[in-house]
């Protein structure tokens, strides 16, 4: 059971939910999108959300900024999170066409949102849940994007619920987080998804 934890808690890092949230976009969409144009968007992100966020870590610890990947101390997270915000800005300016992809931008948006509000925590030195900000904010972004379309996407809802369940299990067995951080990261990363959700058909 513990490896089954463990894999979930890699599974679902936070790196990784932004990427995750766009390739299920791309999937489910009606829309028309040209695979070589998917394809010149997903490397973009992966580059800006992925690979730019490990380099600026290894500089930072290199720094003495930052001491490990948890990041487990409150004060480390201040740094990292603001180079999020930075990056996302950059994503909303650069990548995300607000005319093109309204539900995308509107999800990088709420990913704004709460990178800023988890970065304000640390300043108040409450060390909210970064796994549970990015699983939930996927979570309330495909049941929009199901609302929004009229469509079952009931599966892939079951496996992201789940995936909360496992993430936070593992969080809670691996003592990096207690049930207070847990269930903050839940509404921090959910809530602004769920309160842009009313801008998406404007």
């Amino acid at each position: 059971m513990r490896i089954v934890l463990r894999f979930f808690s890699y599974l679902m890092h936070p790196l990784l939910m932004p990427i995750l949230g766009v390739v299920i976009y791309f999937y489910v969409t009606p829309k028309f999108v040209p695979e070589s144009f998917m394809y010149a968007k997903l490397f973009a992100l992966s580059i800006l959300t992925i690979v730019v966020p490990v380099l600026f870590y290894f500089l930072l610890e290199s720094v003495n900024v930052v001491s490990d990947k948890e990041l487990a101390l409150v004060k480390e997270r201040r740094v990292p999170l603001l180079i999020q915000v930075a990056i996302t800005l950059l994503i909303l300016k650069l990548i995300i066409n607000g005319y093109e992809f309204p539900e995308l931008y509107l999800f990088f948006f709420g990913i704004l949102i709460a990178a800023a509000f988890a970065f304000l925590c640390a300043v108040l030195r409450f060390k909210v849940s970064l796994h549970m900000i990015g699983v939930s904010g996927v979570l309330l972004f495909v049941m929009g994007l199901s609302m929004l379309y009229q469509s079952n996407f009931l599966l892939l809802i079951g496996f992201l619920v789940l995936s909360i369940g496992f993430t936070a299990a593992s969080r809670l067995q691996s003592k990096a987080h207690t049930m207070p951080e847990l269930l903050a990261g839940l509404v921090v990363g959910g809530l602004p998804q769920i309160l842009l959700f009313v801008f998406y058909k404007m």
